[in-house]
């Protein structure tokens, strides 16, 4: 891929949605633009939705080097107010972020409490459900010849393994996937047909997702058994326990985070492979040598977090732009790992990148994604499953993208391959 310029540096508008329309070479462009002129820039916010008045902009690093400053020091940049560039009340910040919109000690309480449940035993466990759920749906798809690779089977796989994880039932496994869609791609006309009431959309979806598993946190409080939800509502730290409300928001950043990351990440890595056949040759002659470093180039060529969003809590500078307390900066993290300082070749898909520092599940601090580990093992392994079984799988079509500028994501992506594999 060769990122085209077509934008000079003050015609940039990263708010404007029509920008995220554009072909993605001529995005990369923009962001090449930003890194090489203008590093830390200002920007008007994206309009918000009826009701909600229009924020007073944010400061965009684009550099590698600055995000990852940013990220260091979360004392100087909050994510207590949000992690969303446009802002939220804060019960709203708390119920769809939970721990992302929080900063230190309640932060580090809610973590604590929540890796407790994650006991070795626990993590045995799902990191064998993911082997058994990548068998299931290939099995699903194998001889019927051609899929949909999203829906049936990038997205199948965190799906399954986060519902079976905390203990939801498979009748409700599309309802979790519908209200998800909703939550991250409210913007999408595909999941909210109504676009005029995108507030009671997302907040419709958010409440379901939490009666859902708060429902199941009460049975499970009264008769344990050993999925995440009964070992998070009996888990004591210090005589402190979740509450309800801390539980469902919980499980809405679970459900969201873990399902739309990975499912993207996956896509777009079924994509790169297509793309680059010599990469996918390389992998497939030597797939357990590989793999590790071929799951790290996916993660930095799909970034499915767009950005997120800081607060400065005090007067300073970040990349020589002075910065004031209460303004906002928004990590671009899809800039970052293209920062041409840092990798060489950055538009080039390398299955064996190394050294690979990338900025896929946010930058060094307290909010590295808490689900890494996992993500990590479920493309591993849902791409072994399909070299093995589906070797000759081709995309046969163009990727519907998402219409986001906050998430990195592919809707469909149509796919053959021979029947019986």
């Amino acid at each position: 891929m060769i990122p085209q310029r077509v934008l000079a540096i003050d015609d940039i508008d990263l708010s404007d949605l029509t920008f995220w329309t554009r072909p993605l070479e001529e995005r990369e462009g923009v962001f090449a633009t930003l890194r090489a002129e203008r590093p830390v820039s200002f920007h008007r916010e994206p309009d918000p939705p009826p009701g909600i008045p229009l924020g007073p902009g944010f400061w965009a690093l684009t550099r590698h080097a600055d995000v990852l400053e940013a990220s260091r020091k979360p004392e100087l940049f909050c994510s207590g107010n949000g992690s969303n560039i446009g802002d939220l009340t804060p019960e709203l910040n708390e119920f769809f972020g939970s721990m992302i919109n929080m900063d230190d000690p309640r932060h580090a309480r809610l973590r604590g409490i929540v890796s407790r449940g994650f006991t070795p035993r626990m993590v045995r466990r799902v990191e064998d459900d993911v082997a058994q759920a990548a068998t299931a749906i290939v099995d699903a798809v194998l001889e019927r010849g051609e899929c949909d690779f999203v829906t049936d089977i990038a997205a199948a796989l965190p799906l399954t393994i986060i519902c079976n994880m905390m203990g939801i039932p498979k009748s409700q496994y599309r309802f979790v996937f519908d209200r998800t869609n909703v939550i991250l791609g409210a913007g999408d006309p595909e999941y909210v047909p109504d676009q005029g009431n995108l507030v009671a959309a997302i907040l419709t979806a958010g409440w379901e997702l939490s009666e859902l598993v708060q429902d199941l946190g009460r049975q499970r409080a009264a008769q344990p058994t050993d999925d995440l939800t009964s070992a998070l509502v009996n888990t004591e730290v210090d005589g402190d326990r979740l509450t309800g409300q801390e539980l469902g928001s919980f499980f809405v950043l679970l459900v969201v985070a873990g399902n739309e990351t990975t499912r993207n990440a996956i896509s777009h890595g079924m994509k790169a492979l297509c793309d680059y056949p010599e990469q996918r040759a390389v992998w497939a002659a030597d797939f357990e040598r590989v793999a590790p470093s071929a799951v790290e180039e996916i993660v930095r060529w799909a970034t499915p977090v767009i950005h997120f969003r800081r607060t400065a809590t005090r007067d300073t500078e970040l990349g020589g732009q002075a910065i004031r307390a209460g303004e906002k900066v928004v990590l671009w993290y899809c800039s970052a790992n293209r920062d041409e300082a840092v990798f060489d070749d950055p538009f080039r898909f390398d299955v064996r990148r190394d050294p690979n520092d990338h900025v896929g599940f946010g930058g060094p601090g307290p909010h590295f994604c808490l689900g890494a580990h996992l993500a990590r093992r479920e493309i591993t392994v849902m791409f072994r499953e399909l070299f093995r079984r589906l070797p000759d799988l081709q995309v046969t079509g163009e990727p519907q993208r998402l219409l986001s500028f906050f998430i990195n994501g592919i809707k469909h992506l149509p796919c053959a391959f021979t029947p019986g594999g």
